[in-house]
This record gives structure tokens, sequence and C-alpha cells, in this order.
């Protein structure tokens, strides 16, 4: 954290001893995910709960590489003097993906057909613009070992029981009867502690089907 403080701060004196900080977009965001939890870390045996007493997922579960939240959730912050309102946030679900689509259009370039295909332009998001509805139809990702999720408006559904990734179990085998995915409300649950797969199984049917469709398109971005 003091080396990325640092790091930033050297950026923005580089902006102002050349006068470009009040005309630069500047976005801090990061890698995916968090590491070490509590005794399992991908690099050693000790989580940085039990060792330092720092929880960098908070009360999100998992941690980088899962299919959870905790593997997936990151700081994105934006400043640009004129154009975005210092202070304001959003709701609005996007992706570190949505930067190509973004950038082309502070640049107004219009992105090839077959580039950036699940790329979208979150501009109006940054700008506080009225939106009619949410910029992402759903968003795509999935786990270190490639169990898919795929979240639209507060519901999750990921294909499979489990992680997917560093935390224990990464994986488990459904008895008969039981769920064989997990479905969760991030609005209402957003620690995904309650598994909601047999209780909507319309749900499920749909975000099954809308992930389906993204696959054989090969993309998720409405082609522009």
């Amino acid at each position: 954290m003091h080396q990325v403080d640092w790091t930033v701060g050297q950026l923005m004196d580089a902006l102002t001893r050349n006068g470009l900080d009040d005309n630069t977009l500047i976005i801090f965001t990061s890698d995916n995910g968090s590491p070490a939890r509590d005794g399992t870390n991908m690099s050693g045996p000790t989580g940085s709960v039990k060792k330092y007493g720092h929880n960098p997922s908070g009360k999100l579960r998992g941690m980088k590489a899962d299919a959870w939240d905790g593997g997936h959730r990151i700081p994105f912050i934006a400043r640009w003097p004129g154009k975005i309102t210092p202070g304001t946030t959003t709701d609005e679900t996007i992706s570190t993906v949505d930067m190509m689509a973004t950038v082309g259009a502070v640049l107004g370039v219009k992105l090839p057909d077959d580039a950036a295909e699940d790329s979208y332009n979150i501009l109006p998001a940054l700008l506080g613009r009225k939106l009619d509805g949410p910029i992402r139809e759903a968003t795509v990702h999935h786990s270190g070992d490639g169990m898919f999720a795929v979240r639209q408006g507060p519901w999750k559904l990921i294909l499979g029981r489990g992680s997917g990734g560093f935390s224990k179990p990464g994986r488990i085998k459904p008895k008969p009867g039981e769920p064989t995915g997990q479905l969760y409300n991030l609005e209402k649950d957003p620690a995904e502690t309650t598994n909601l797969y047999q209780q909507h199984p319309e749900i499920v049917q749909r975000l099954a089907k809308l992930l389906e469709q993204y696959k054989k398109s090969g993309r998720s971005a409405p082609r522009m």
C-alpha cells in the first residue's frame, strides 16, 4: 500500500509539473482479487489474516482465483477535472475489459467489430449521465480452474460447486438431490452465504441460457 501510494503521487506530480493534471483522465484500479487469507495462500502457508490481521477481501467471500466475489471485485477510482464530479459514486457493474471501449469513446475512435468483443463503453456512468438501464447486459467471469460465472442485475450464477480456485474446497461433487451450481443475490447477500440455486430454477435457466448465447456468439457486448 505504501508503494502504491507513492507511485500514484509520483504520477500526479509529473502531470502537475507538465500542466496536464486538469486535462487528464486518471483511472486507478487493480488486478483481480485479493491474495492470501486464513492460512491458504498460493505462495506460502500463512495468509495475511493470520499473519497481519488484515483481511483484504473484507466481507466478500473467497480470494484471488475463486469464482466468488472476493476473487474478482477490485477498486475503481476515476479522476477527470471538469468532467467527473468529485465524490460521486455509481452502482453500475463494470469490468476492466470495458476500458477499451471507453477509451475509444473518449478519443472518438470507432473500434473494429472484431476488437474488444466483451467491452462496453462506461463513459456515461463516469460522466454522471442519466441512464435508461444498465450499461452492461451481464458480466461473465470464471475462476482459476475455469468455473464460469455470469452476473445480471443482482443475480450471480456459478456453474459448479466450491470456489473453483484456491479456497478449499475447490470443487464439490454434488450428492443426489443437491444443487449442481450456485446462485446468489448479491444485493441482499454480497458475502455469498446463501445458495438459492434450487429456490429459483427460472433464474438459473435464464442466466445459463444467456451464458450459452455469449459462448456461441463469441462476444457479450453488442455490435456497435
